[in-house]
């Protein structure tokens, strides 16, 4: 008797007593998903169907009829006779403008000061913090703060400059170039800290054992830079180049709070031109078209950088 007590179950008997807790762990993934998927479904994935069957409207929010006219607003930005196909480009080319001027320096000089603060010295802790701590402001902050020190007549770039006898006559935020220096040097200064925290993230995971075996086969530092820590980078480089390029290409707070668009409409960016024609003449159906176009064009950059930087050795 007490040897079937102690004797192990059968093998039946184990799959049956096990099989539930296995099914309840199968499903569990899928119950911790779930909260998110309602956010996303909410937030994202509802409102972007809404505005795709809004961009084949004539939508105007204002007035009681909203009729379906089709592809109309996609062929308007396409046709030179349109009254929105000249300053939809323009704000793309803007757009570009900032994009291209911006991401190198946003990729480049994160990753020089990650290698710097990721070195053992005095105050690293600090350093670290100093950087990372403009990017916790708000963009209404950054931007209402520049907008006075750059301020051509009354900002405090101007006076410093006059007084170490340099030009203080530039105008930083009503003339070209130095309207887009201005944007690009802000976003830069601002975004810096959040880059360099993901490439410290990333050169702390890269084994140090491969530095020693790069050093013992006679290799220097740029040795070292090329062929472990670029390498072992690789995965969080293409993050933030395509995470990068994605927020450059919808800068909107910065321009609207500094330049407000000006000289002219030289700095005016493609989202700020599509909340204007949305928001302020009520064209919802033109700014949805806008949006959706914008975002083809910012999924193709994505998968072009994706297939240039992605790990064809992991593949």
């Amino acid at each position: 008797m007490a040897q079937d007590l102690l004797a192990p179950p059968a093998a039946s008997e184990r799959t049956d007593s096990t099989a539930p807790i296995r099914r309840v762990g199968r499903v569990t993934p899928y119950l911790f998903l779930i909260p998110y998927f309602l956010l996303f479904a909410t937030f994202v994935l509802a409102p972007a169907v809404y505005g795709l069957w809004v961009s084949l409207h004539d939508w105007d929010y204002l007035l009681p009829g909203k009729p379906f006219v089709g592809l109309d607003n996609y062929q308007a930005l396409f046709d030179s006779s349109s009254a929105v196909f000249e300053e939809f480009w323009q704000s793309m080319q803007a757009t570009g403008i900032f994009t291209v001027a911006s991401v190198p320096l946003l990729v480049t000089i994160p990753l020089a000061l990650a290698l710097m603060l990721n070195r053992a010295f005095p105050g690293r802790t600090f350093f670290r913090a100093v950087y990372f701590a403009p990017y916790v402001l708000g963009v209404a902050v950054i931007g209402v703060l520049w907008r006075f020190l750059l301020d051509p007549n009354l900002g405090a770039v101007n006076a410093l400059l006059g007084a170490v006898g340099l030009p203080d006559a530039s105008p930083w935020t009503t003339g070209l170039p130095w309207a887009w220096i201005s944007l690009v040097a802000v976003t830069v200064w601002w975004t810096i800290g959040f880059n360099a925290v993901i490439y410290l993230a990333g050169l702390q995971d890269i084994p140090r054992e491969l530095y020693e075996a790069a050093r013992i086969d006679g290799g220097g530092k740029w040795a070292e830079f090329r062929h472990v820590t670029l390498p072992g980078l690789r995965p969080v480089l293409t993050f933030i180049v395509i995470n990068t390029v994605l927020a450059s290409s919808n800068m909107f707070g910065q321009a609207l709070l500094i330049t407000q668009g000006a000289p002219g409409n030289e700095t005016r960016t493609a989202i700020m031109y599509i909340a204007q024609k949305g928001l302020r003449e009520y064209n919802m159906g033109t700014a949805a078209a806008m949006s959706y176009l914008l975002t083809l064009a910012l999924l193709l950059v994505s998968v072009i950088t994706f297939r240039l930087l992605r790990d064809r050795d992991a593949s």
